[in-house]
């Protein structure tokens, strides 16, 4: 019986170059992935050394001191307004935007173009501004609004017809309280 050679990979199978660049790669993308590593945890210490500073200085000040001078007093509200500011950011970044606009996607229609929202996070309620093609569209856009689960007490405050406009469109401005975890 003759004897059998294996030899894995064959030589004409083998394509060096292309194992090389596969490599190359690999590496690159570890790079990368390391470097927005770094990155990412450096922002995460600066953050968190900002917190603790910020937290030192509100104890400092909760513990009695003799001598409180006018010039902490400032320091201590201007942290307060920064504090409320950073608190009022984070309460409009943390609106339930998506559910929000999918329920009042659902709700307007190719009749009602939609102009501005203002959400006021205070009292949960989002004022919409637009035009409608006639009071009928907008009352019906007015009535879905309220049957979608995500909004309550919506309501018409006031509205405009443009009688300049060939096609007298209506402006409006109406309100609806949004309902769920924000």
């Amino acid at each position: 019986m003759p004897r059998l050679r294996l030899k894995f990979p064959y030589q004409e199978q083998s394509i060096p170059h292309i194992d090389y660049l596969i490599l190359l790669m690999g590496v690159l993308v570890l790079a990368g992935v390391f470097l927005q590593f770094r990155y990412l945890t450096e922002e995460v210490n600066y953050w968190s050394s900002r917190v603790e500073r910020l937290e030192k200085q509100q104890q400092q000040k909760a513990t009695p001191r003799t001598r409180a001078t006018a010039r902490v007093r400032e320091f201590s509200q201007e942290i307060r307004k920064e504090i409320a500011q950073a608190n009022a950011i984070l309460d409009q970044i943390n609106l339930p935007w998506e559910t929000l606009f999918d329920s009042i996607e659902s709700a307007a229609t190719e009749q009602i173009a939609l102009l501005s929202l203002q959400p006021n996070v205070s009292n949960r309620t989002l004022r919409i501004s637009g035009e409608a093609k006639n009071m009928t569209e907008l009352l019906n856009f007015v009535e879905a609004l309220e049957r979608e689960a995500v909004f309550e007490n919506a309501h018409l405050l006031n509205y405009k017809i443009k009688h300049e406009n060939p096609h007298r469109p209506i402006i409006f401005l109406l309100t609806a309280a949004w309902i769920g975890t924000a």
